[in-house]
């Protein structure tokens, strides 16, 4: 495998990790969002202010409390992928120069 290959393996991993992240925040603000419309939701409806303000701070906590674990995994899941292309590069690399000097490929 070709310096290039490697190169090329290792990019297309950190580009996936990269997505991962991106999908965890793009649900994180579809989260917030949908948060955000019960929050208005309850808001134009007649209840007593002080429940509105209550249910409102409850919505508000629980999508952010969602919206944080579904990033903390997204990031878990991104450095697991980086990690194993970081190992899988100096496997690679040592196979190659296993090859280049001479010895037998596992």
């Amino acid at each position: 495998m070709s310096s290039e290959e490697v190169r090329s393996s290792v990019e297309a991993i950190e580009a996936e990790a990269e997505k991962v992240l991106e999908e965890a925040r793009a649900r994180a603000t579809d989260i917030l969002l949908r948060a955000k419309g019960e929050v208005d939701e309850i808001l134009s409806s007649e209840l007593p202010m002080a429940e509105v303000e209550v249910e409102c701070e409850k919505t508000v906590h629980k999508a952010r409390e969602e919206a944080e674990r579904m990033v903390e995994a997204s990031a878990r899941k991104a450095s697991e992928i980086r990690t194993n292309a970081r190992r899988k590069v100096g496997e690679i690399s040592q196979r190659m120069v296993s090859i280049i000097v001479g010895e037998n490929s596992k």
